[in-house]
């Protein structure tokens, strides 16, 4: 697993270290949305700084994008392989369960295009539906 966490860290033109792989690791296990308090609870003893640095990479570099679900704490999701460093392409709904706390991407429901006035000129859109996941309904 290691080699094909190195190799995308190398797609994204970021440097391979230990820490990072250790990050993208924890990422790729991730069903749902994990924010930076749970990283670093799940990489304790690691320095919190080096984690919160990897994760500004990860997004500066179309890695991860965050997510604002309104708890107040951004949760970290990673991206489609098609983002990178000048612009992601994660336009898609997020979910966020009322009953389990968790943030879900739901790639494949698109946000709607949204006319705007032509004065107006957008740089990101979030969608955020709020109620009751698949697991939770069950």
């Amino acid at each position: 697993m290691e080699a094909v966490t190195g190799q995308k860290l190398i797609d994204k033109n970021i440097n391979p270290t230990a820490m990072r792989l250790l990050v993208l690791d924890l990422l790729l296990q991730q069903a749902s949305a994990i924010s930076l308090s749970d990283i670093e609870k799940a990489l304790l003893p690691a320095d919190r700084i080096t984690i919160y640095r990897t994760i500004k990479t990860f997004e500066e570099k179309g890695l991860v994008h965050l997510i604002d679900d309104g708890t107040g704490s951004p949760k970290y999701a990673l991206c489609k392989d098609d983002c990178g460093a000048d612009e992601h392409h994660d336009m898609h709904v997020h979910f966020y369960c009322i009953n389990c706390k968790e943030t879900f991407c739901l790639p494949d429901s698109k946000i709607p295009d949204i006319s705007l006035p032509s004065k107006f000129s957008p740089s990101e859109m979030n969608l955020l539906v709020k109620g009751t996941c698949d697991q939770c309904a069950e």
